[in-house]
């Protein structure tokens, strides 16, 4: 039982890998799922969507591993944070599509947050700034609008949960209503220093307490799911959101240490230990996954639209023919031709949280191309992360020596080249790309005995490349004040 499979469930994809005790892939499965745009501003998922196409990648690693549930030491499960998700207790059923962390319609309501006077309440408990982006104005929204939904609440009919716990609920027939500290921390309702759901918060979105899961440590034997969904049962022992998943499964256990990944949005955590650091710089404070038990805290800044926007050239505009081809394509010009794309889709997140931001492609003249679209695109993804970084240097102690990177974009190359030009330290790319999962499965491992300790699983990590910057701290510079100043105009643009 030296086996671990990891559940990855994503914004546009469900994906299972199962991996072996030296941290290696066995085998993967992934299912893209639909999007639902409603409205302006506004994404859903069909829960059901959610938890078929993550119980079909479930089965479908474990055929082509070569190997059955009895094999398995035990079960990770990482997914998308934010996104909202109310069900009857007892028939299991949603109320309506989960509504995804990208989605803006409650953007007035955190406005009215913020002019009431909660902002200081809401950054002190929980770490977090009042936006949109988070699980508890999408809750009040939901409990608002769906008939009856507040009076079925009220009288303990419902629950509310994140991805993970709507998954564990269908993966134990609704008996564990459970969610882990990472994802709690994402919900503006959690109080990150105590550990526990906020009363103050929740009376001031008018949520009832009875609706929430109980927060679990990251790691630990949680419950087994049922023998039916694999073929025999299988411990869930592992749970954190994605983003804390990855920075475990990178091996940034040490205070200082940095990783950003490269998935529908771009997300970059700096590990703080055992200090809740309340950044000045527009960061956020959240919670690290826990693996030994102990408090971990982090900074993180989020970019709303970092690989979507390819997902966008490739699906919206008929630019490509696969994700994969953007980069050849932006690669054929020397650069973007004085284009630049502000993807702001659903508004900018992290340090300028504006949901009333869209998006903008600057710059264009008659001889812009395609080619010079999708560089741009691209450029457009590593200056947003610079933003970041830029704050995250501006609230750290010492200064960053290097940023490790991973998730699906993580291997384009000239992505890769074009951020550390523009960070101006070295990127590191690791061997195992796929470290949100990795983390999901080392937290499963830590929990059922496959490994011993954090000092082990820091040996596992292993680099495949460095890229290191090319230009000069002055070019750089230059290039980010044009995109500061493509940003200054696309802020505000809408409500």
């Amino acid at each position: 039982m030296s086996y671990i499979l990891a559940l990855d469930q994503g914004t546009t994809s469900s994906r299972a890998i199962v991996f072996d005790r030296q941290g290696h892939a066995v085998a993967k499965a992934q299912q893209e799922f639909r999007q639902i745009f409603p409205n302006s501003g506004w994404v859903e998922h069909d829960p059901f969507d959610l938890w078929r196409s993550q119980l079909a990648t479930a089965r479908e690693a474990l055929q082509l591993a070569g190997i059955a549930a009895t094999q398995l030491a035990g079960l990770g499960i990482t997914n998308q944070r934010e996104t909202t998700i109310l069900w009857h207790r007892k028939t299991g059923q949603p109320l309506a599509n989960a509504i995804v962390w990208q989605d803006r319609r409650t953007a007035g309501m955190c406005e009215a947050l913020e002019a009431a006077g909660h902002a200081a309440l809401i950054r002190e408990r929980t770490g977090l700034v009042i936006d949109s982006y988070f699980s508890g104005t999408k809750l009040a929204w939901l409990l608002d609008q769906i008939p009856g939904a507040r009076q079925q609440a009220e009288a303990g009919e419902l629950a509310f949960g994140t991805v993970d716990s709507w998954l564990i609920w269908q993966l134990t027939g609704g008996r564990l209503h459970i969610t882990d500290v990472s994802n709690a921390s994402r919900t503006m309702l959690f109080d990150i220093h105590r550990r526990c759901w906020d009363t103050d918060i929740l009376s001031v979105l008018n949520i009832p307490a009875s609706l929430l899961p109980e927060v679990q440590a990251s790691s630990g034997r949680f419950g087994l799911a049922d023998a039916d969904m694999l073929g025999a049962p299988v411990m869930i022992a592992g749970i954190a959101g994605d983003q804390q998943a990855a920075l475990f499964g990178q091996a940034c256990h040490q205070p200082g240490m940095a990783k950003n990944t490269y998935g529908t949005g771009c997300f970059m955590l700096l590990q703080t230990g055992g200090i809740a650091r309340q950044s000045e710089h527009g960061l956020l404070t959240t919670i690290a996954a826990q693996g030994d038990g102990q408090p971990r805290f982090a900074l993180e800044g989020s970019v709303f639209v970092g690989g979507a926007v390819v997902q966008w050239l490739r699906d919206g505009l008929g630019m490509l023919s696969s994700s994969q081809a953007v980069e050849p394509l932006a690669a054929s010009v020397p650069d973007s031709g004085g284009v630049i794309f502000v993807p702001a889709f659903n508004g900018l997140g992290a340090p300028h949280w504006d949901p009333h931001a869209r998006g903008g492609l600057l710059g264009l003249s008659r001889g812009t191309t395609q080619a010079h679209i999708a560089r741009a695109a691209l450029e457009g993804i590593a200056f947003q992360s610079a933003d970041l970084l830029e704050a995250m240097q501006a609230d750290a102690e010492a200064p960053l020596t290097e940023l490790r990177v991973d998730g699906g974009a993580a291997a384009n190359n000239l992505l890769l080249q074009v951020q550390a030009d523009l960070l101006g330290v070295p990127v590191v790319r690791p061997k195992v790309l796929e470290t949100t999962a990795l983390g999901a499965a080392q937290l499963a491992g830590l929990a059922t005995g496959v490994y011993s300790d954090i000092a082990e699983l820091e040996r596992c990590w292993q680099m495949d490349h460095v890229f290191e910057p090319r230009i000069s701290r002055d070019e750089a510079e230059t290039r980010r004040e044009r995109w500061r100043s493509a940003v200054g105009r696309v802020q505000r643009w809408q409500g």
